[in-house]
């Protein structure tokens, strides 16, 4: 691993990869400072290649899984053949004052 960058080391090899990268993109008009952003993303990865990975053992420690109530509440889903058997909703009950009986 190579010791950290003084903010001007790592501008200049931006604005040296900026050139390179102007050069064999064949000498457009807009000039090296336009290769600038990508040479800076291209000098970063160079520093640290393995900043956007993540170790194998990490990734598979917590498998990804359903939690156990979906399966649990499974059964309180009415089916295509439960249709029209039964309301699905919460039923109201008859308040005995208001009954005309």
């Amino acid at each position: 691993m190579s010791k950290p960058q003084s903010s001007q080391q790592r501008s200049a090899k931006i604005r040296e990869r900026a050139w390179h990268l102007w050069e064999e993109a064949g000498r457009p008009a807009a000039g090296a400072e336009a290769f600038e952003e990508e040479a800076a993303q291209l000098v970063a990865i160079e520093q640290a290649p393995h900043a956007g990975t993540i170790p194998l053992s990490q990734s598979l420690s917590e498998p990804e899984a359903e939690p156990i109530e979906a399966l649990e509440n499974q059964g309180e889903f009415p089916t295509l053949t439960d249709q029209g058997e039964e309301s699905s909703g919460p039923k109201r009950r008859s308040d005995p004052e208001q009954d005309p009986d």
